[in-house]
């Protein structure tokens, strides 16, 4: 019975080899993971960017309606302060066919150059009853 035993024993073990496998993907497996982890929390910050880029947009044009802004055509720039968070904004206003229409273009960006755009916004403003502001 002392044999049998010991078969069933070794039958059951692992191998050194297969240890050592085991290991090499682990190894490999584990780094890759955290990679993956680390560019989700990348993605997130990104994502809240742009979120908060486009409320910026939204509020700029919303402001604008209820106040019956009747803009000058051109460009306009600004800065803007949303969720502890600041922003670049560039406002390009357009005539229409109707020339009782103003065509806005908004583009936000993360200070301090134009280069990372974290919204856009194309909107429309009418001439208020009066001729306007």
């Amino acid at each position: 019975m002392p044999i049998a035993l010991a078969r069933y024993a070794r039958s059951r073990a692992f191998t050194l080899i297969e240890v050592l496998v085991a290991l090499a993907i682990v190894a490999i497996a584990l780094p890759a993971a955290l990679r993956a982890a680390g560019a989700g929390t990348i993605d997130v910050e990104e994502m809240r960017s742009r979120l908060l880029g486009s409320w910026v947009a939204e509020n700029l044009l919303a402001e604008h309606r209820a106040r019956g802004d009747w803009l000058p055509l051109g460009i306009q720039r600004g800065t803007a302060r949303q969720g502890g968070r600041d922003f670049a904004w560039r406002e390009d206003v357009s005539a229409m066919p109707h020339p009782a229409f103003r065509r806005l273009d908004i583009v936000v960006f993360v200070p301090p150059d134009e280069t990372r755009v974290v919204a856009r916004l194309t909107g429309f403003v009418a001439q208020p009853p009066g001729g306007g502001k």
